[in-house]
């Protein structure tokens, strides 16, 4: 069975995109139920040289949404500079981020298929096509940055499990 350019990534992004929502939505309600104030969660890392959960967030929104437009433009860049968001704007950003992934359609997506990509910072260019743009650089990062996320969440006392991070499955129906 060939798998689409489309299968590979769209539904990926939303699922796990899915699970960020709702892992947001508990950390907001832990921080209620502790009398936590949301703002340290966003600037809250696990380790000094990390960076913030707020990072995190905005880098899941990236590597997804921003990763399917760098396939229309062939050009992929590091997030640039950003104002700050609170917890409320970082929930609107994966809201936002979900929206646009929503809207793409198969055959939109799959006409990218083959197309060249390039992560490009200063003047460096690293050469991809979409496919292993998509499966090597961008869903890697993905879901290291929703790990992370997930991760600053758990060290926070955040009740999350497993579950919480799998999001819905695609399973059989």
């Amino acid at each position: 069975m060939a798998i689409s350019l489309y299968d590979m990534s769209v539904p990926t992004y939303l699922q796990t995109i899915g699970a960020v929502s709702g892992f947001l939505e508990k950390g907001l309600a832990h921080c209620k139920e502790c009398g936590a104030a949301p703002g340290e969660v966003v600037e809250h890392r696990l380790f000094q040289d990390m960076a913030p959960f707020s990072f995190q967030i905005r880098s899941v929104a990236h590597h997804s949404v921003g990763a399917m437009e760098a396939l229309k433009s062939g050009v992929f860049n590091p997030p640039g500079k950003a104002p700050p968001l609170d917890y409320a704007g970082l929930q609107a950003l994966v809201t936002e981020a979900k929206g646009k992934l929503e809207a793409l359609k198969p055959d939109e997506v799959n006409a990218l298929e083959g197309k060249d990509v390039a992560f490009q910072f200063g003047d460096t260019k690293i050469p991809f096509v979409a496919e292993t743009f998509v499966l090597s650089f961008s869903l890697p990062n993905f879901h290291f940055h929703a790990t992370t996320a997930y991760d600053i969440l758990r060290s926070r006392g955040v009740p999350i499990g497993k579950r919480d991070y799998m999001g819905r499955m695609r399973i059989k129906r």
